[in-house]
């Protein structure tokens, strides 16, 4: 599973830096070993000889730097392959709840599972995107 990752974080890096390279490998690594995005657990599963401070500290000065351009793009590029042409993309509006706003476009009632109560939340018209929905789930039509 290690070679996989490590495969498809190099298609992605191919026009990054070495430290930007080893950096994404690590993190995406780290982040699927560990099932957590806490740096220090990431650091854990990296078995590195450094102190784990170090290690922490690498991670966090490279994550304060944003997703290099490069790299974006070619993520985009990858996965794009993987995308039915004709995708269901499915919108929770119970994500987005603003119970105390009054002036939102669509303003609606929707039930808020953390809370366990109905409430106000914003959920976009899908047709004005080119969206067809039915009760959150959507196909893209683009």
């Amino acid at each position: 599973m290690k070679r996989e990752i490590l495969t498809f974080t190099n298609k992605i890096s191919e026009h990054l830096s070495k430290p930007e390279k080893k950096f994404t490998a690590d993190i995406t690594y780290g982040m699927l070993a560990s099932g957590s995005c806490l740096l220090t657990e990431v650091a854990d599963q990296l078995h590195e000889p450094s102190q784990k401070i170090n290690i922490v500290d690498r991670l966090s000065r490279h994550l304060e730097k944003g997703t290099p351009t490069v790299a974006a793009a070619s993520y985009l590029q990858l996965i794009k392959k993987w995308i039915p042409s004709d995708p269901v993309i499915h919108i929770d509006d119970s994500d987005v709840v603003k119970p105390d706003g009054y002036q939102f476009e669509s303003l609606g009632i929707v039930w808020d599972g953390s809370e366990s109560t109905s409430t106000k939340n914003v959920y976009k018209k899908c047709l004005q995107k080119g969206l067809s929905c039915y009760r959150g789930l959507c196909t893209y039509k683009q």
